[in-house]
């Protein structure tokens, strides 16, 4: 009887196509970072030489110069309500408790009732009815309730995450495998097991999804109810420059809020990673 041999790939060639492959998303990282850098530059870039020119007014539009500027002088001398950081710290701990409080309670919410068909029917009416109120003219209730402290800026921040992380629970535990459910129960599993072993790991995809999308919300909460009344903060920094019509301030303190919104995407992006090592790499299949 002939024996057949299993041709394999010489290392070599392995070892070749990998680092082509290397080199090619890297060659791609430089091209991205570039392109990025030359999008900000034509755009910052034009906007000074629109006010240099005359062709943009700096007192309603400001100047990026300008807010370079403010933005030295703030981290400096601190602002007219008070030290900068302080501010900063103020709307990323009200940001932060609400986004963490409704997360939590969406996360709960949207599981029990994805796995209780009861549930659902009975408060799926309550949840649209509440889902339909524009969520930021309650800032005012809470601030009349709660007062002009942290906590009416955390519970507008809570409102703001919760209908989001919610929708996105519900959504992925209604969209778990029934094959690998009914499998489970074949299998012996209750309840609980066949929830945490097969339907939150299905879900949290969906989860984590929402959670990108739902800081930004928790921070537009902190500064709306910051605009709406309060003592310090970030919100409150931008109205004052608002009624001094200092734009290049106004400016200045989005440009703060900016970066940290994209410093907690940094974050929650680490931990989609960290939680999600499953998953294939695109940039890889690419």
């Amino acid at each position: 009887m002939a024996k057949t041999s299993i041709s394999t790939k010489p290392p070599r060639a392995v070892d070749a196509r990998v680092e082509t492959m290397a080199a090619r998303l890297r060659r791609r990282a430089r091209l991205v970072l570039i392109l990025r850098l030359a999008v900000l530059i034509f755009l910052v870039g034009g906007w000074e030489l629109g006010v240099r020119f005359a062709l943009i007014d700096p007192f309603f539009f400001g100047q990026p110069s300008a807010i370079v500027v403010k933005l030295i002088d703030w981290f400096q001398n601190g602002t007219s309500i008070g030290p900068l950081w302080k501010q900063i710290w103020v709307t990323i701990y009200e940001a932060g408790a609400g986004f963490l409080i409704g997360s939590a309670a969406g996360i709960l919410c949207g599981i029990a009732l994805g796995r209780n068909q009861l549930l659902s029917d009975v408060f799926s009416i309550y949840i649209k009815v509440a889902n339909s109120i524009p969520r930021v003219v309650l800032g005012s209730i809470f601030i009349v309730a709660l007062g002009l402290g942290a906590p009416s800026k955390i519970a507008l921040a809570v409102v703001m995450v919760f209908f989001v992380v919610f929708a996105n629970a519900f959504q992925g535990v209604r969209e778990a495998d029934k094959n690998l459910i009914a499998n489970a129960r074949i299998l012996g599993a209750g309840n609980w097991q066949i929830t945490t072993s097969v339907v939150i790991p299905s879900a949290l995809s969906w989860i984590l999804a929402s959670l990108h999308v739902s800081f930004g919300f928790a921070l537009v909460g902190a500064i709306v109810g910051e605009f709406l009344g309060a003592r310090e903060g970030m919100g409150l920094l931008i109205a004052t420059a608002q009624g001094s019509f200092d734009s290049n301030g106004v400016f200045a303190a989005m440009i703060v809020i900016a970066v940290v919104a994209l410093a907690a995407e940094w974050l929650l992006t680490a931990l989609e990673n960290r939680l999600l090592t499953w998953r294939p790499d695109v940039n890889a299949q690419e």
